[in-house]
């Protein structure tokens, strides 16, 4: 059977996910489902909908339980809006979880892959001097790109060219 590079990277990418998935406790989870309902357009329409029959009864029937300005609508759209920003940033705060450790996870990849190209080019600079049947010429290029940068060396650049900018 042939091996498939993109038929794996995306079983790994699934496996990553659902581990992320299978993490989750009881109750962060039934928080998300709540998020992701409460994230939709229709659950829009229906709290509109909702206020609006809300204050047109009590605006208009006589003997009306929340008279305007609607005291009791008002707090409970302020406890729903309170209740909805904090199940909002408990979500948020697994997902920057979740996007720090993937960033770490590309940090990482990168550097080993740079580092496995510089040994490449080594080899072929190497290859090159070696074989009699090639010639031995210098490239000031390759001899650049065949040491390994430095992670720090290049953020700190980054940071000054930034600095430049602002």
């Amino acid at each position: 059977m042939a091996h498939d590079p993109v038929e794996e990277h995306a079983k790994t990418i699934g496996d990553i996910h659902r581990d992320a998935m299978e993490g989750l406790g009881a109750h962060q989870r039934g928080i998300e489902r709540l998020t992701t309902w409460l994230g939709r357009p229709r659950t829009l329409y229906c709290i509109v909908a909702a206020i609006a029959a809300w204050t047109a009864f009590n605006a208009l029937a006589s003997g009306a339980f929340d008279p305007p300005p609607f005291p009791l609508l008002q707090g409970i759209v302020t406890a729903l809006g309170l209740l909805t920003a904090t199940m909002v940033l408990i979500t948020q705060n697994r997902l920057a979880r979740h996007h720090e450790r993937r960033a770490q996870l590309d940090l990482h990849i990168n550097l080993l892959s740079e580092q496995r190209t510089a040994k490449l080019i080594q080899m072929v600079q190497q290859l090159r001097h070696d074989l009699p049947s090639v010639n031995d010429r210098e490239d000031p290029e390759a001899r650049a790109l065949e040491s390994r940068s430095d992670a720090r060396e290049v953020l700190a650049s980054l940071d000054d060219q930034i600095e430049r900018q602002d």
